[in-house]
Order: structure tokens, then C-alpha cells, then sequence
């Protein structure tokens, strides 16, 4: 299970190289510009004045997304290679992953260019290919390997494990680029960086795909349903509509708190943007402190009261980085002691997500396992990677309509240059963000309540999984009420065994 995690630690490496970089780097702000930063596409929101040109390209390549998704999960789900329907496909995809990844960067024109243009559009395009060519059938592993609760909840914690050390994997490039870029220059800095990081993303990559043997652990018949008929029957199942419309909410809501963190540590707490890094840290690992004891609780309280406990705590967060909004809109003394309250409202902040961040950092792929497991016993299509691919799309829709909207919220109550790269976000408009956060987080907890637990762990259930089941269950049924079969079979004559009995 460690080795299977050790793929996450890859992928996720290079997903956060984008979700960190790619903006920074393509829209370099006034200040990057005078240290070296070369300018590669027009600036500013010259599209319709509300969105980059970067913005554009990010959008279609999302809807390119929005279709490769269900079309690689199809192809893996109906795959009848003899190595296993998940692992030729990881592996096909690891190596060119992480060369698109770098490519990426590498815009062959050094200066303002149609050229760029073209080449990141197709580069963006082909690393979410490959993306989805990997993490779909790697995430739909999940549910097939995870034979018991147990292993599921394990497995689920690894990769989580793996995916945060990934993202803080990506934000070296904060510390070594800055050390390299006196010999090499600015864009080189940071693709050194990005190099180096691609070839540790290979290696984790490939370790599971030629350590682990899929058919040594996996035994299902590929399903027979096409692209089309598999996606309808994947949102057919109202128990996996609950969970991704609460999953949607969960996705916005986070989105919004980490796209404005360095708004709110820069305006809100008036604090060097080095703190980004420290509380973003702090907070992963403080999280990551919580990780060996959430199957303890899963097993306590049950699946469904822990996830929505996660949104409910996730907003209380917000509520207090609300807070310090208000704190900045109040005025205050110019004395330099007011940094000492900012400072602690970003500890608060952070000692407060951290456990609602490890709760919703595992528990959610395992009830994606858990649906996709039970549809397969009632229907006898094994659709895992349908299921993790829809998942997928809705976690990246709400990233999308988050980022999409972050910007429209944060500059409210401010003028902004439309040629320049640069966002004037202002405390109201922070103020905006932190409270839409906070709304999507409570929607995300009413939305998942109409998730039916009990059904669909009665579904799954198996040997070893007792404690999961009795979490559910209330004390009367747990203690006092008997099966029905054991009932019967107490009862019945031993020379005449029931239909029970031989059942």
C-alpha cells in the first residue's frame, strides 16, 4: 500500500508545479518583471477586460478535460490487457507526464509572441491528457486494492500523505530557484527546478507500476458498457449525486481560501509574503499530524458525521479569516505591534483547518470506493474508473469556478489596471471571499446529509469490517437486537436446517 501511495507523491509533484507556477510564471507581476522575468503573452485582462489570455487557455483546456476524463476511465474500465486493466495505462503515462510538465515552461520565443500562444495552449492540453491517462485508472486502484475497510482507510491516508508531501515537493522552487537565478537567469531558475522535480516525479510514477503485479490483487471482469451509457449510469446512483454535489461545494470553498491566502497574508495581515509559506506549511503538517488517528474516529463516529464535521470545521476557519478582514478594515494605530494579532490569526487559522484538512484529505476517496464498490455488487459492472473520473471532473469544476470567481470578488472595492498582471485585492473584497467560502463549506455539510451511509456499507460489507458497521448503527441495534438469521437459527430443528441455515 506504501508502494502504491508512492505514485501519488509523483503525479501530485507535477499537478502542484501548475497550480503554483504556471500562473506565476506566465503572468510575471511588475516586481518579478525588474528582477528578470520575461514577458511571453500579452498582459492583463484583454479578453472582454475580465480575463487573460492564460485564463482563455486554462478554460479550454478544461473543457478538453471535461471530456478526456470519462473517455481514459471508459477505456481503462473496458480494458482487457493480461498486466491488469489500471497499471499499462499508468505506465504508458508517467514518462510523458512529466516532460510535458516541463515543456510547459518552455516557450520558444523570449518575448511577447502568437508562438507562445501556441505552444502553451497544446502543452496545457497534453499534460492534462496525461494527467488523466494516470490518475484516473491509479485512483480507481483505490477501491480494488482496499478489499476491507481497513485497507481502504489505510490506503486513503497514504496517498494523502504523499499528495501533501507532492504539493510541498512543488514549492521548492520558492527556495532554490532564488539561489540559482544569478547564473543562469530568471526562466532558467525556475525550469532547472522544474527538471529536477520532473525526474523524482518519474521514478515515484513508475515504482508501483513495476513493483506491484495488478493481478496479483485484483480479480474483476472489464465492464462491457460504453463511454456514453457507463457516465449516465455513474450519475444515475443518488448516492453518488449527493456526494458529488457536496464535493463540488467543498472544492469552491477551498479553492477560494488557498487562491486568496497570499491576498489575505499580504493585505488582510499586513505580513511579507514569506508567510505564506510558513502557515501553508504549518498547516500541512499539523494536518498531517492528525492522519494514524481519522480511521480511529471513522470507526467511532462513522464516515458521513466525520466528513461533514470536516466542512463545518473548514468554515469556522473562514470565519476567522473573515475576521481579519474586518480587523483591517477597523482603523488602527500605525504602531508596529499590530503585526502581533495578525500573526495570530494566521496560527488560528491554521491550528483550526488543520483537522477538518486531514479529515476531508482522506475520508472522501473512500466513500468514491465505497459507492463505486456497491453499484458494482448490485449491477455487476465493475465502473471504478468511472466512478474516481467523475469525481475528478467535479473536484475540477469547483476549482474552476472558484478561481473564475476569485478575482471578480477580490477587487471589489478597487480600480483595477486591466494591463497589468498584477491583482489590487482589497480587504472588503477579501471579506467577500472568506464568507462565499464559508457559505459553499455549510452547503457541502446540508448537501452530504442526504448521503445514505448505512445502505451502502451494508452493501459492502465483509469480514473485519464490524467496527466500521457498528458506527453507523445506533447502541439498541448494535446490542440488543439479534440478527434475523441468528434468531432463526437458534430456533430451528437440528435434524431440518432452515432456508436460513443453508443460506
Amino acid at each position: 500500500m506504501w508502494i502504491f501511495a508512492i505514485g501519488q507523491l509523483g503525479w501530485s509533484t507535477l499537478s502542484g508545479i501548475i497550480s503554483a507556477w504556471f500562473v506565476t510564471f506566465y503572468l510575471p507581476t511588475s516586481s518579478d518583471i525588474s528582477s528578470g522575468a520575461t514577458q511571453y503573452i500579452w498582459p492583463g485582462l484583454v479578453i472582454g477586460g475580465f480575463l487573460t489570455i492564460l485564463g482563455l487557455i486554462t478554460a479550454i483546456s478544461r473543457v478538453f478535460d471535461a471530456v478526456t476524463d470519462p473517455w481514459i476511465a471508459s477505456m481503462s474500465d473496458r480494458s482487457k490487457n493480461k498486466r491488469g486493466r489500471r497499471i499499462p495505462f499508468m505506465q504508458f503515462a508517467a514518462i510523458p507526464l512529466a516532460i510535458v510538465t516541463v515543456l510547459l515552461f518552455c516557450a520558444p520565443v523570449e518575448k511577447i509572441s502568437g508562438i507562445n500562444i501556441a505552444w502553451i495552449s497544446v502543452f496545457v492540453i497534453l499534460f492534462y491528457l496525461f494527467m488523466t491517462m494516470y490518475c484516473t485508472p491509479y485512483n480507481a486502484l483505490i477501491s480494488e486494492f482496499g478489499k476491507t475497510q481497513e485497507d481502504r482507510m489505510f490506503i486513503s491516508t497514504a496517498i494523502s500523505l504523499t499528495f501533501f508531501a507532492g504539493t510541498l515537493l512543488a514549492y521548492t522552487p520558492f527556495v532554490f530557484a532564488g539561489m540559482l537565478r544569478g547564473a543562469v537567469g530568471f526562466a532558467w531558475s525556475y525550469r532547472i527546478c522544474f527538471i529536477v522535480l520532473a525526474v523524482i516525479s518519474t521514478v515515484c510514477m513508475l515504482l508501483p507500476t513495476f513493483l506491484l503485479k495488478e493481478k496479483d490483487f485484483v480479480d474483476t471482469t472489464p465492464s462491457n458498457v460504453n463511454m456514453f451509457k457507463s457516465l449516465a449510469s455513474t450519475f444515475k446512483n443518488k448516492d453518488f449525486r449527493t456526494f458529488v454535489g457536496s464535493d463540488i461545494m467543498y472544492w469552491i470553498g477551498l479553492t477560494l481560501f488557498q487562491t486568496g491566502l497570499p491576498f489575505f497574508v499580504k493585505v488582510s495581515m499586513n505580513l511579507p509574503e514569506s508567510f505564506v509559506m510558513l502557515f501553508m506549511g504549518g498547516m500541512t503538517v499539523l494536518s498531517a499530524v492528525f492522519y494514524p488517528f481519522v480511521t480511529k474516529f471513522v470507526k467511532k463516529w462513522g464516515k458521513k458525521k466525520l466528513v461533514i464535521a470536516g466542512f463545518l470545521g473548514l468554515a469556522v476557519a473562514y470565519v476567522i479569516t473573515a475576521l481579519t478582514n474586518i480587523g483591517g478594515i477597523i482603523p488602527a494605530n500605525d504602531e508596529p505591534a499590530v503585526t502581533v494579532p495578525a500573526i495570530i490569526f494566521g496560527v488560528l487559522i491554521c491550528v483550526v483547518a488543520a483537522f477538518p484538512m486531514a479529515l476531508l484529505g482522506i475520508i472522501p476517496q473512500s466513500i468514491v470506493a465505497d459507492v463505486a464498490e456497491a453499484e458494482g455488487i448490485e449491477t455487476g459492472e465493475n465502473r471504478e474508473g468511472m466512478f474516481f473520473a467523475a469525481r475528478t471532473f467535479a473536484m475540477k469544476l469547483g476549482q474552476s469556478i472558484a478561481m473564475l470567481s476569485f478575482t471578480s470578488l477580490a477587487i471589489i472595492g478597487t480600480t483595477q489596471n486591466k494591463e497589468s498582471n498584477d491583482i489590487t485585492a482589497s480587504t472588503t473584497g477579501l471579506l467577500i471571499v472568506a464568507i462565499v467560502a464559508v457559505v459553499f463549506c455549510v452547503l457541502g455539510a446540508v448537501i452530504l446529509g442526504f448521503y445514505r451511509e448505512k445502505k451502502i456499507m451494508k452493501t459492502i460489507a465483509k469480514e473485519g469490517d464490524e467496527a466500521f458497521l457498528n458506527a453507523i448503527e445506533d447502541g439498541k441495534e448494535q446490542t440488543d437486537a439479534p440478527s434475523d438469521t441468528t434468531e432463526k437459527t437458534e430456533t430451528s430443528e437440528p435434524t431440518e436446517p432452515t432456508e436460513t441455515t443453508e443460506k
